[in-house]
Order: structure tokens, then C-alpha cells, then sequence
């Protein structure tokens, strides 16, 4: 199972390349980086709603949502925050860049969130190879900056 998991987790990240292209080509048509991210939401909202019906989810109980913390609420934030810089940035550094820097940057936040076990994800002690890799992939943004 942790292989199919890997394999989805390879799939998404090569179509997180394909969302920025396809929301920058939204933002040019319709004057902004704002008209792009919203359309990203929209489309992704209708199509979770889709889904949804299609496999006949129940909505949760309101009671559930009293139960989630409200900082995690901030999720759709960081959601929202992610589509729209990519969207503006992504004309300017190039996709390469840009994901190299967006994976940087969640490789680094992952390896605090890990080794403290915040946000609900299990304690993983920080360890040489992980520092290493990181180390790694700094020179690897290094070397795709300076082309």
C-alpha cells in the first residue's frame, strides 16, 4: 500500500506543474492572477461536489464541524495562498524554479512538522540523511537558478 501511496504522492506533484500552467493561461485570459485562483477553486469545488454526489457521500454532522480546531480551518488558506503565488510567480522563475523552490520549501517545513509531530503527523526524530537531503536539494536549486 505505502508503494501505491508513493506513486499517487509522484503523480499529484507532477500535476501540480500542470495546475500552474493551466491557471497562469486562465489568469492571462481574464486579467489577473486573482481571476485564475478563484477559477482553480470554483472548478475544484464543482468537481468535489461531483464526486461527491456521484458516490453518494452524507455530509458530516454539524456536530463534526464544531469538532475541528479552528486553526485547522486554515488549510483552504494555505491553499489558496499556494495557487495564487504560483500562479504569479510561476511566469517569472519558470516551472523548474518554481517547483524546485515549492518543494524546498515544503521539504524544510516537513522536516520540523515531523520531527516535533505537529498537525497531527507522527514523531519523526530529525536524522543526518534528511538534513543531507535537504542540503542536496538546496545545491539542486542552486544549479537551476544560475542555468
Amino acid at each position: 500500500m505505502q508503494s501505491f501511496s508513493m506513486l499517487l504522492a509522484f503523480l499529484v506533484g507532477a500535476g501540480l506543474v500542470i495546475q500552474v500552467g493551466l491557471n497562469m493561461t486562465v489568469s492571462r485570459a481574464l486579467g489577473g492572477a486573482v481571476y485564475g485562483t478563484l477559477t482553480n477553486f470554483l472548478v475544484g469545488t464543482a468537481a468535489i461536489a461531483v464526486f461527491m454526489l456521484m458516490t453518494r457521500q452524507a455530509w458530516p454532522a454539524r456536530e463534526a464541524f464544531a469538532g475541528v480546531p479552528a486553526w485547522a480551518w486554515l488549510g483552504g488558506l494555505f491553499g489558496a495562498l499556494y495557487v495564487a503565488v504560483a500562479t504569479l510567480a510561476g511566469p517569472r522563475l519558470g516551472a523548474l524554479l518554481l517547483l524546485a523552490l515549492t518543494v524546498a520549501g515544503q521539504m524544510l517545513a516537513s522536516v520540523i512538522v515531523d520531527h516535533f509531530g505537529l498537525l497531527g503527523f507522527p514523531q519523526h526524530p530529525v536524522s543526518l540523511g534528511r538534513v543531507v537531503g535537504i542540503v542536496l536539494l538546496i545545491i539542486g536549486i542552486w544549479l537551476v537558478a544560475t542555468r
